[in-house]
């Protein structure tokens, strides 16, 4: 069965208006991308150092600090920072959605 055709002012209706980015818009993104970028690091390069275990969680309960100082945990929080620089790089390429304007 053939599709009827459409006029062009349906199919204009149809179509999306383009959004209109303010200054603001842009300006959301670029610190979030800094933040996620900086926690990332963060979390990937700090459970690694000696600073670690001599934080507040590190005087927990002795069950409590044998999780805190397992490696199994350490590289769990650091793949946490890897997929926070993932998702800052991700960001950067939609913030080019800005360059059109």
């Amino acid at each position: 069965m053939p599709e009827p055709e459409q006029t062009p002012a349906a199919e204009a209706a149809l179509e999306a208006p383009a959004r209109v980015y303010r200054w603001y818009d842009k300006l959301f993104g670029l610190v979030s991308v800094i933040l996620l970028f900086e926690i990332g690091v963060f979390l990937f390069i700090f459970p690694w150092t000696g600073e670690w275990s001599t934080n507040y969680f590190g005087r927990l309960p002795f069950w409590l600090r044998e999780i805190w100082n397992s490696y199994y945990f350490r590289g769990a929080i650091s793949g946490l920072g890897i997929v926070d620089i993932y998702i800052s790089f991700v960001e950067v390429f939609r913030l080019r959605r800005f360059s059109g304007s």
